[in-house]
């Protein structure tokens, strides 16, 4: 698509392919959504989305990814993508940015269907947006984090290369809980790549992501 070339945007990996999703991948995303993202005896984020009924948790999906597509800027940007597996829309996988231009630092976030927890797709949908982030975007750091009691997310980042960069605390449901923040660095990414990932279409994305496209001739 000429003015939203993003959409064009592909991200695989020998298992999983992410990319920008249309009306249909939104609808199959609530839909996932719904049907559950994580026990209920937890909350994983912050915003708390997830603590609403099944519809109303599958139209926050949908309103997510319109806000994010409606307030993108060159300076601050938030790229989500659907994750599939051998087909099947999985979960989601984020990959956002402010200043990047300046800073070169990217954060990331994800969430997978309950019935998808467990089988190695969180390792892989993130090392493929931070295969994206380091060797062609030209990223210097990424962040995450996480609530101590995420092991599946600590577990990832551990598996990633990622170190502890402080805490955060947040009120989760009336209590104070402490986030751990992380980060990984160009040089921990490089010693801890395994997953080959394919990434085309990004050419011309990158004026959208506040990267000026290598000039041609001699």
């Amino acid at each position: 698509m000429r003015y939203w070339p993003v959409a064009g945007l592909r991200v695989r990996t020998p298992r999983l392919e992410l990319r920008m999703p249309d009306l249909e991948d939104l609808g199959a995303l609530g839909a996932l959504a719904a049907a559950g993202v994580h026990s209920p005896d937890v909350q994983p984020f912050t915003a708390e989305w997830t603590d609403v009924e099944p519809a109303e948790r599958a139209r926050r999906v949908l309103r997510f990814h319109w806000q994010c597509w409606a307030d993108w800027q060159p300076e601050e940007w938030s790229l989500n993508l659907v994750v599939l597996h051998d087909g099947e829309l999985v979960g989601t996988q984020s990959l956002g940015a402010t200043n990047f231009a300046v800073c070169a630092e990217v954060n990331t976030g994800s969430w997978l269907g309950l019935a998808h927890h467990g089988q190695g797709i969180g390792t892989e949908m993130r090392a493929a947006v931070l295969e994206l982030a380091f060797a062609h975007l030209g990223a210097e750091s990424a962040t995450s984090g996480a609530f101590e009691d995420n092991v599946g997310s600590y577990g990832v980042s551990r598996k990633l290369g990622y170190e502890q960069d402080g805490i955060a605390l947040h009120a989760i449901r009336g209590k104070a809980a402490v986030i751990r923040r992380l980060r990984l660095s160009r040089a921990r990414w490089e010693t801890h790549r395994s997953v080959p990932v394919e990434v085309t279409g990004l050419p011309e994305c990158l004026p959208l992501f506040g990267i000026r496209p290598p000039s041609g001739g001699a």
